[in-house]
């Protein structure tokens, strides 16, 4: 690839101290680029989700380097790394982690508001239109305990794309949806790597989804044991 990666790790490695120092990952190195769809995938305990925490940066007690959009993490402070985090990337969760006395619309809004770019006005605007993107428009004005699971992680995803993140993080986005709430969501993740040229890292137990995304990243006790295409 021609383009600067979006993601890259070097060498990151991490330990568990319980109470003795356990290596949970070793030496991991990779890179991601724009508009690219990435799977994680591999056992559970294999450390998928220790990795997805670092690269987060929400975790920033590891060995190695994590740059992201071209920019080193090393050395930012809690009130940096929040600053990164609400800017450049999305989340989407296995639980939607919406308020339920907020509306969906409310709810995208929430990132928007907090990083404070745009005025009310023009968050609430653009949460609409991922609202519209996301073809949810109609529950904008719907309280979050009132839509469905398949619609509480669409409206999940709206709110992790307001922002315009350099990258969606996601930790087994279909882990508590049934088949067809599931390829909904697929589809629009590769919608948006089409589209948008977003660039998505998922993590997933999901062997289906996984294959139909443009690589597969496979762990295995701590390592990268498959890296293709």
């Amino acid at each position: 690839m021609n383009q600067p990666a979006i993601l890259e790790a070097r060498h990151l490695s991490k330990n568990f101290h319980d109470p003795v120092a356990i290596k949970v990952l070793k030496e991991i190195s990779f890179s991601i680029f724009k508009g690219e769809f990435v799977s994680i995938i591999g056992k559970s305990g294999c450390g998928k989700s220790t990795l997805l925490y670092l690269l987060s940066t929400m975790d920033t007690d590891y060995e190695g380097e994590l740059l992201l959009d071209q920019e080193p993490m090393r050395g930012k402070n809690e009130e940096q790394l929040a600053r990164v985090r609400n800017e450049k990337i999305g989340f989407v969760f296995q639980f939607h982690y919406l308020l339920n006395e907020f509306t969906a619309l409310e709810n995208v809004m929430l990132p928007g508001l907090k990083l404070g770019n745009y005025t009310d006005k023009e968050v609430k605007e653009r949460a609409l239109q991922q609202l519209k993107r996301l073809d949810i428009y109609q529950l904008a004005g719907k309280k979050a305990n009132q839509l469905s699971g398949g619609e509480k992680q669409r409206v999940a995803i709206a709110r992790a794309l307001i922002n315009d993140p350099a990258i969606v993080m996601c930790d087994e986005p279909t882990g508590n949806l049934d088949k067809a709430n599931s390829q909904i969501v697929f589809d629009i993740f590769r919608q948006l790597t089409r589209d948008s040229h977003q660039t998505l890292l998922v993590v997933t137990h999901d062997q289906e989804f996984a294959k139909n995304t443009d690589r597969i990243i496979e762990m295995e006790d701590g390592t990268i044991i498959k890296n293709s295409q």
